[in-house]
């Protein structure tokens, strides 16, 4: 367990179809009958590290749960916003309570075509009728494009070459929202956006770093999301937030526009692991949002990018553990026929941290040494 050849044989014991794009020893799986969420990766075969979070238990159960069935998976696609009054997966005039959420069909049970297939891509499509929480209709087609990262394109991506000592892998989502139905999609019915969420394993020297503009005069972050998060859990430092990540205090924090810049960074020192995210972020004014359950005041405030730490709930469960980093794209205000595309780059590198760290300095401005002891003063 922990390797990706494990998670390889146990997808196919249990029957689960999987689509494996391979270049030399780096793997990514995909399932398509999960909404072609890329379940795990690995940087160095059947007995590399698997970086995915999967949730075995779940599995194991058999259960198909019709409120949410979680899976795991390191980058799944959703659709946004969570909360609010233009939610999907609360019904009008429901409570937006844990009892009422439930995730739909189209993004929790429903497969998804694959129509291209190539050793290094996977394109995979669905269309399907959507009602949110204003009962407003919508009829959405999605394009989910999953495909490894050449290492041209991912030296121009970050501007550095990544030392041949280092284990790297690379790969990019595609996600396309387009307005199948009749009428525009407008703020006054809500718009959908896409909403990647990306479970990882969590450890007690796991720590998610994210960049934010200094300059930005509004609120830099929202810690509240389940409770303030203690100052032990949550540095800022020079333009960089630090969040612990141990798997052992259910926290969440979010950055929105103007704040948030294009990447994120998590690093496990222990087994010597930077993973970072980057992504598409519009330049001008463009509406994200709001994924806070209840009454809101602004639906359209919400956040670029967030992350989530498990932890107990209050009645002491805990669903995983795991950690979550998500990214969003703006609300799509389109006309039938128009369409959205939120880019997603998620990059893994293993290896030595004397190695790894010059990565982190020149793509981030930070040592890994300063991230790594950030919570271990």
């Amino acid at each position: 367990m922990g390797t990706y050849g494990y998670d390889a044989a146990y997808f196919a014991k249990h029957g689960i179809g999987t689509v494996e794009l391979v270049n030399g020893r780096s793997k990514v799986m995909v399932i398509p009958a999960w909404q072609g969420r890329v379940q795990t990766s690995t940087t160095d075969g059947d007995a590399g590290t698997s970086f995915g979070w999967t949730n075995y238990r779940f599995i194991d159960s058999g259960e198909v749960s019709p409120q949410f069935n979680p899976f795991g998976g390191e980058e799944r696609f959703w659709i946004g916003p969570e909360g609010g009054p233009f939610s999907w997966y609360f019904k009008k005039g429901d409570e937006q309570v844990y009892a009422n959420w439930k995730v739909p069909y189209y993004i929790d049970t429903d497969a998804y075509d694959v129509i291209e297939q190539t050793p290094s891509k996977v394109v995979l499509v669905k269309e399907f009728d959507a009602v949110n929480a204003s009962d407003c209709h919508f009829r959405i087609g999605v394009r989910r494009t999953v495909s490894l990262v050449a290492e041209r394109e991912l030296r121009e991506l970050l501007g550095i070459d990544i030392p041949g000592d280092l284990k790297c892998l690379a790969y990019k989502t595609e996600n396309t929202l387009v307005n199948r139905g009749d009428n525009p999609w407008t703020k006054e019915t809500g718009l959908p956006s896409v909403w990647l969420l990306g479970s990882f394993n969590p450890t007690p020297t796991t720590t998610v770093f994210i960049p934010c503009n200094k300059d930005f005069e509004g609120r830099k972050i929202n810690d509240e999301y389940f409770g303030k998060v203690p100052p032990d859990r949550l540095v800022y430092d020079d333009g960089m937030f630090y969040f612990k990540i141990d798997g052992e205090y259910r926290s969440k924090i979010g950055l929105p526009a103007g704040s948030a810049k294009d990447i994120c960074g998590s690093y496990d020192s222990a087994q010597g692991v930077l993973n970072i995210l980057k992504y598409t972020v519009p330049e001008g004014d463009v509406d994200y949002v709001n994924g806070q359950w209840g009454p809101q005041e602004n639906p359209f405030g919400g956040d670029v990018i967030n992350s989530y730490n498990d932890g107990p709930t209050e009645t002491g469960t805990v669903m995983g553990p795991f950690y979550e980093i998500e990214t969003s794209s703006p609300g799509a205000a389109l006309a039938p026929g128009e369409s959205l595309t939120h880019v997603q780059y998620t990059i893994h590198i293993q290896g030595n941290p004397g190695l790894l760290s010059p990565i982190a300095e020149k793509v981030f401005g930070v040592s890994l040494d300063k991230v790594a002891g950030i919570f271990a003063k």
